[in-house]
């Protein structure tokens, strides 16, 4: 069987399963036409999501991504503290140069 034909058998078959879904319908032309975007038919959720989306509020001084090699033993004595571990390594490190919080 050629490429071309199998894709054709395949794109029947997806097609004639399409057709047979109850519960998901092709859309008519004439649904597509009534068709409305999201914001402008469920403006109040749209805005809601919009807002949400947003995430955490501006940090005046955001933490910098970084990448570091570290000893292994270094890394899991902070890790064996549980959750935080990052946190508390940052605060191990401004406690070694000297710098308060």
């Amino acid at each position: 069987m050629t490429k071309k034909r199998q894709l054709d058998t395949e794109e029947t078959r997806i097609q004639r399963m399409i057709a047979s879904d109850p519960d998901a319908p092709e859309a008519t032309d004439a649904q597509l036409a009534q068709a409305r975007p999201f914001t402008e038919a469920f403006p109040v959720l749209a805005e809601a999501m919009r807002r949400s989306a947003g995430g955490r509020p501006k940090l005046d001084a955001p933490k910098m991504s970084v990448s570091l090699r570290l000893d292994q033993d270094v890394v899991a004595h902070f890790k064996a503290g549980g959750p935080g571990w990052q946190s508390r390594m940052n605060r191990a490190l401004r406690e070694a140069v000297g710098l308060s919080g």
